[in-house]
């Protein structure tokens, strides 16, 4: 928890695109300041050095610690104030307790300076990261744009309604830079029958080695299995290839990024750490680094591991409820983060054995995952904490 023993004005800030709206308190609750900031460093340096003149320490805490609300914390720090955040879900909920139903900016920044001087347990620490950190968070959230960007359903659907059987071969390996090269120059069954197996394992096989005459193997048997041409199969020439390029160079994208991202991440002492838990590689690190860092800010694995709503949430009333159930909300980023690397590290002996215990005990491979994406959370908080590596052992059951 932060500690407010010294603070002499909680400043909290609403932040917005052109200006944020500032609201002061003492520790007694006195307002002290209640105005609109331009976003920009000179309005926002005035205002912090007249506070801290009067009042000694200033806790500027913000609702949106990136993007817009990156430079006002940038200029606190600069000017000798301390910074923290308040999560957007923990302020609307809080917001809940005052009177009123208005949404206003000033509303919202009293909202979150009472809330730190209240309740300060739900603060959480924005220590001033390296510059490696502040870059790997810019990368990581452009990596993520782009995956969203990465969508292969169209080509699926197309191929399904014209031709499932090559969908059933190519759709699953459309991640593939040989399967995207492939459908680029011969979109439709048509093309790929009138290139001719040998052309295609040829022109493949340097992208694709090991696979090539496998793939084209697989891709011939499904145009066998289909005699008949379904009406409109002829857009596919049109259709597919422009959506296989467009595949194609966002995947390109995100390779080149990735490279970007390990070399950062290299250079970053906890990178090792992190990267030593089987099924933990550059993409679930650097995006444990941006949201996570050394796991300080969180009291408990218990804690950490609710954040992302990997922990079960209790519900009793009396003796007619009582049980547990998967939280809906939680840090989607982390979540899908440790729910990837525990499917990836199932090769490992620890991992695997605590995954099949699951499936013994009748988990569905879903829910195997997610409990071993819980037991491996806590794990990496204790390696963190203690900055140790990695260490295979077969966990218990809870």
């Amino acid at each position: 928890m932060i500690d407010i023993s010294g603070v002499g004005v909680f400043l909290g800030l609403d932040v917005g695109k052109s200006a944020h709206h500032g609201h002061g308190l003492t520790p007694a609750g006195k307002k002290v300041f209640d105005k609109p900031l331009p976003n920009s460093e000179p309005k926002l340096r005035a205002v912090l050095d007249k506070l801290r003149t009067k009042f000694g320490t200033v806790l500027v805490i913000v609702d949106q610690p990136a993007s817009i609300g990156a430079l006002p914390l940038a200029v606190a720090r600069d000017a000798g104030c301390q910074v923290a955040y308040l999560p957007g879900l923990a302020m609307r909920r809080i917001a809940d307790l005052y009177p009123g139903e208005a949404k206003t900016d000033a509303r919202d920044a009293a909202v979150i300076a009472d809330a730190a001087r209240t309740m300060p347990h739900r603060l959480r620490s924005l220590e001033l990261g390296d510059e490696i950190a502040a870059e790997l968070t810019v990368l990581v959230g452009f990596d993520q744009d782009l995956a969203g960007e990465a969508t292969s359903g169209r080509i699926r659907g197309l191929l399904t309604q014209f031709h499932p059987s090559l969908e059933r071969v190519l759709g699953p390996r459309l991640d593939h830079q040989a399967v995207t090269w492939l459908l680029e120059r011969y979109g439709s069954p048509a093309a790929l029958r009138k290139a001719g197996r040998r052309k295609l394992v040829k022109a493949i096989r340097p992208k694709a080695p090991r696979i090539a005459q496998r793939l084209i193997d697989d891709v011939f048997d499904a145009l066998d299995e289909q005699t008949v041409v379904v009406p409109g199969t002829g857009t596919l020439d049109v259709v597919v290839p422009s959506l296989a390029r467009s595949l194609a160079a966002v995947h390109e994208q995100r390779r080149a990024l990735e490279v970007q991202i390990e070399a950062l991440l290299e250079a970053h002492p906890l990178s090792q750490v992190l990267t030593s838990m089987p099924g933990v590689g550059v993409r679930p690190a650097a995006v444990l680094l941006v949201t996570v860092g050394d796991g300080s800010s969180f009291p408990s694995a218990a804690h950490l591991a609710s954040y992302p709503g990997l922990a079960p949430t209790t519900k009793s009333s009396g003796t007619s409820i009582h049980g547990e159930h998967a939280p809906r909300g939680g840090n989607r980023q982390i979540k899908r983060a440790m729910f990837l690397s525990a499917f990836a590290a199932l090769h490992d002996l620890a991992s695997r054995t605590y995954y099949d215990r699951c499936r013994a005990r009748g988990k569905t491979h879903t829910q195997a995952l997610l409990r071993l994406a819980r037991h491996r959370i806590s794990v990496l908080f204790a390696m963190l904490r203690d900055g140790t590596f990695y260490e295979p052992r077969t966990p218990r059951l809870a």
